[in-house]
Order: structure tokens, then sequence, then C-alpha cells
């Protein structure tokens, strides 16, 4: 059984309490249990980890990076929240350890202020989720999957 990590970028520690009406009442710890059943029902496990620091998410893709290659980890689900508009770094790990990801939203942020509009994980991510809520996670570790044994 491989793991999947789910990483999870700033702010989104507060989910629950920050906007509800923009990213629901469902908690981290929420999202968490939705991610290990997801995983549990496809014959794998999560390694579920959130920072709101950028380098420790740099470390944790380089680690996944690894550990792909130990064939320890199926690949990545990542929410890289506002790092997403703004860390070619994040790019760079993504791309330099050969990681494959998929990228999700809870918000679809293609309709919110024009500065979300632009994503440096998209062009190095294998799909993105946007918009769907915290159920984008179950369809990023579903689609990981099924884009990775096809």
């Amino acid at each position: 059984m491989s793991t999947i990590m789910v990483l999870n970028g700033p702010n989104l520690n507060l989910l629950g309490t920050r906007e509800p009406e923009m990213y629901g009442h469902e908690t981290i710890a929420d999202v968490e249990v939705l991610c290990r059943d997801t995983a549990a029902a496809l014959g794998h496990d999560i390694d579920f980890r959130q920072s709101n620091h950028e380098g420790v998410l740099i470390d944790y893709i380089h680690e996944a990076g690894r550990r792909i290659k130990e064939g320890e980890v199926l690949g990545v689900v990542f929410n890289p929240a506002a790092y997403t508009h703004t860390s070619v770094a994040l790019h760079d790990a993504i791309k330099g350890a050969d990681v494959p990801v998929i990228e999700v939203h809870i918000s679809n942020v293609h309709t919110r202020e024009a500065f979300r509009h632009h994503s440096y994980i998209s062009p190095v991510a294998l799909g993105i989720v946007v918009g769907m809520g915290v159920q984008g996670y179950a369809l990023g570790i579903q689609g990981l999957v099924h884009k990775l044994k096809a």
C-alpha cells in the first residue's frame, strides 16, 4: 500500500473559522478524515500535513520526491493556498524533485481577485481541482490515483 501526501499551505489551519462563507465550516481535521477515507477506499494511506511556512512546504516536496523514488509515496495532493500566486520556489521544488502533484483549491480562485487568477503551481501539476469545496481534496486523490495508474 503506497502513501499519498496531502500538503496544505498557509492559513488552512484556520478552516472552519476563517471566512466560512468562502471556505465552508469544515475544519482541517475534517479534511484529513475525508482524505484518509478516500485514500483507504482506493487502497492507499495518507500523510497529511499543513504549514504556514514556504520553506517547510518546499522541504515536504523534496521529501515526497525522495519517497516517490523509494516507492513509498505515490504522489502529492497540494493546496498551496496563497503561495499558489507567489511561489516560484514551490514551482521549482515540484519540478526539480519530479513530484506528481494535483493542485487543489477550495474556492474558485478564478471568480475572486485578479491576483488569484495566476498559479505558479499549475504549469507543473498533473491536474487541478478548483472550487469544489473541501470535496476537491477527495477528487484530487481520486484523480492522482487514476492518472498514475493509467
